[in-house]
């Protein structure tokens, strides 16, 4: 083999390295790009849920329903009328606490039943039962 031929077969076999490592690299990166579309159609499904404060204590309300409304804790007299429906629903249960709600009713007031179950009962602006929910916690 002359001394052209083995330059030009370097050059062929550089060049044809240079093309095998820029498709590895675009297949690497259309790999990577759709890894990543499905990441931030992940993120985008999971952002549809109002983000939860990683302090989040149910005790003090606060919870952020499915809507993006926030509860709010209820305090005074609309407290203490919460309190007197819910416990008239649910006699002998502990009252967790009471707040607004965030999804339909207007007030829930969060109780535990003498057996340990949960309950949450549900009420309109004039502190009628609306529904009583149990498991729910």
């Amino acid at each position: 083999m002359k001394g052209g031929d083995r330059m030009r077969n370097k050059v062929a076999a550089i060049g044809m390295g240079v093309l095998m490592l820029t498709i590895g690299m675009f297949a690497g990166a259309n790999i990577i790009g759709s890894a990543n579309a499905a990441d931030s159609t992940t993120q985008t499904t999971q952002s549809t849920k109002p983000p939860q404060d990683s302090t989040f204590d149910p005790s003090k309300g606060g919870h952020i329903g499915a809507n993006g409304t926030k509860e709010e804790l209820l305090t005074g007299d609309t407290a203490d009328e919460v309190k007197k429906a819910a416990q008239k629903a649910v006699p002998g249960a502990t009252i967790e606490r009471v707040e607004t709600d965030a999804e339909g009713a207007k007030y829930e007031a969060h109780m535990t039943k003498s057996d340990g179950s949960q309950v949450t009962v549900k009420l309109d602006s004039n502190f009628n039962v609306t529904s009583t929910e149990n498991g729910i916690k």
